[in-house]
């Protein structure tokens, strides 16, 4: 335990972090993220944050040594993608019971199961979670993978994260620490090339990166590892030997990506992938850096050249959206890279932004969104569900974009919505993301259910008074004879 309290307070005091630069030291030392409440963590904790940012690695299997509760459901981990190995989809865990707890069979449980997957399924690593349980008992995880490892010839790495350590966030980075201890440049690659880089924070969520990837492959630009999403443990293990990189979700692995640069000379920037002109200086930064790194310079112009042919043939497909769309209000409620990105994706196409959340955001991502909104009235830390259908009924936002956890809120509302966050069912990255982004955001403002929704229920309209019509004399007749047959029944039956 006390390795892992110097792994929190080293990422705690991570210089890299933005907000960590304008404390003095010794608030630096409560570091980033917020302290937790007792019950807070749950759906949230280190241990859940850790497994988010290692679970893309395809071919590795994922062990949780815990009580069978603490696995859940690792199917589609969130909507990453994966190009070819299936087995990150497999859940493994020890299945932790009161009596292994009570009789200490923890460990030799946990290297039973090591045994078994290693003949089973023969992955290249096998990465092991500790959760609440078998951290508190005392397992001693690390000596567990390291015999398992000599005696069955494979990487068995520790991911030292317990849920009551801290939030998703710092799970996150207690992952990044687990790779750069035990994977990042454990193999030497034998074609290392002057345009070899690294993307850092990238999921591949509903395989956005495929759609980046191809972009890069046209420059001659090879991608040594994408960490986290669909990544193989062999790139990642010689990730080392990038040239350069590009970090797109800084909250998550901002101490990776300072630590590879101190340690093996790769330096980095954040950028984001999301809108046409965030994409292209994304390239172009790439590019620069590559040059830095001794690249050949011609690298430049023929980004340019692929920039200028790209952004023209989204420019032409976005024109059929822009009349449909310009002056359109939208209200974003996400966070991180997000807040920003996508705000000044749809702001290139005429989209008002009425309201953006920063929940999860950096003090950078903030400055970003101010220098983009030309003020911080529109940000808002979080706001409550309340609120939010106030707004929306209101209708001071024609979309909402969020997550699945508001979706209802929109709907409620009568207000149309689209998933912006990690379950979507389509890629926003990149030039076509952009168009994709665009045309769903279309769909869904004119999808003509919403006019129908909004007319009164047909249980709410009065219906109109009409002048009752003079009867015949054979109506009248009929009428009163049904009154008295009705006075004679009541009679008969009496009163209920």
């Amino acid at each position: 335990m006390s390795s892992l309290r110097a792994k929190i307070q080293d990422v705690f005091n991570e210089p890299a972090c933005e907000q960590n630069r304008g404390k003095d030291a010794k608030a630096r030392k409560e570091g980033c993220s917020k302290p937790l409440t007792p019950g807070a963590a749950a759906g949230g904790c280190a241990f859940d944050g850790a497994k988010i940012v290692l679970q893309p690695i395809t071919d590795v299997a994922h062990l949780i040594h815990a009580p069978l509760a603490c696995e859940g459901n690792s199917w589609d981990n969130r909507g990453a993608a994966s190009s070819g190995p299936t087995l990150w989809r497999t859940s493994f865990t020890t299945d932790l019971t009161e009596l292994d707890v009570v009789m200490g069979r923890g460990e030799r449980k946990l290297f039973k199961a090591i045994r078994e997957i290693k003949e089973a399924y023969g992955p290249p690593a096998i990465f092991v979670y500790p959760t609440c349980v078998t951290a508190l008992i005392g397992d001693d995880i690390e000596a567990v993978c390291k015999r398992a490892a000599e005696k069955f010839g494979l990487p068995v790495v520790p991911v030292n994260a317990p849920g009551f350590v801290g939030s998703k966030n710092l799970g996150n980075k207690l992952a990044g620490e687990a790779l750069l201890e035990h994977v990042i440049g454990t193999v030497e690659p034998d074609d290392a090339g002057p345009y070899d880089i690294n993307i850092l924070g990238e999921f591949n969520l509903s395989g956005e990166f495929w759609l980046v990837k191809p972009l890069l492959d046209r420059l001659g630009i090879r991608v040594r590892a994408c960490i986290p999403g669909d990544a193989r443990y062999f790139d990642i293990a010689c990730a080392h030997r990038a040239r350069a990189a590009m970090m797109v979700c800084s909250t998550a692995l901002i101490n990776l990506a300072r630590k590879m640069e101190q340690r093996w000379d790769i330096p980095f920037f954040e950028g984001s992938f999301y809108g046409i002109t965030d994409t292209s200086e994304a390239l172009r930064q790439i590019s620069q850096l590559l040059v830095k790194k001794g690249a050949d310079p011609e690298i430049l112009g023929r980004t340019e050249a692929l920039i200028a042919e790209e952004e023209a043939i989204a420019w032409k497909k976005l024109a059929a959206y822009r009349p449909r769309l310009e002056g359109k209000r939208v209200l974003l409620n996400t966070g991180g890279v997000k807040s920003w990105s996508v705000v000044h994706a749809l702001m290139e196409i005429g989209i008002e932004i009425v309201g953006t959340s920063v929940k999860k955001s950096t003090v950078e991502d903030k400055e970003r969104i101010k220098q983009i909104l030309k003020d911080d009235n529109h940000m808002f830390e979080q706001m409550a569900p309340r609120e939010l259908y106030t707004m929306l009924s209101e209708h001071k936002a024609d979309i909402m974009l969020s997550g699945g956890r508001t979706q209802f809120i929109a709907l409620k509302a009568k207000t149309p919505w689209l998933d912006i966050n990690q379950e979507r069912q389509y890629p926003y990255a990149g030039y076509d993301g952009m168009v994709e982004l665009v045309r769903q955001i279309d769909l869904a403002i004119h999808n003509p259910i919403w006019r129908q929704v909004r007319e009164p229920a047909p249980w709410d309209c009065q219906p109109a008074v009409r002048e009752e019509l003079p009867r015949t004399k054979s109506e009248t007749a009929t009428v009163q004879a049904f009154k008295k047959f009705a006075g004679t029944m009541a009679d008969e039956l009496g009163e209920c």
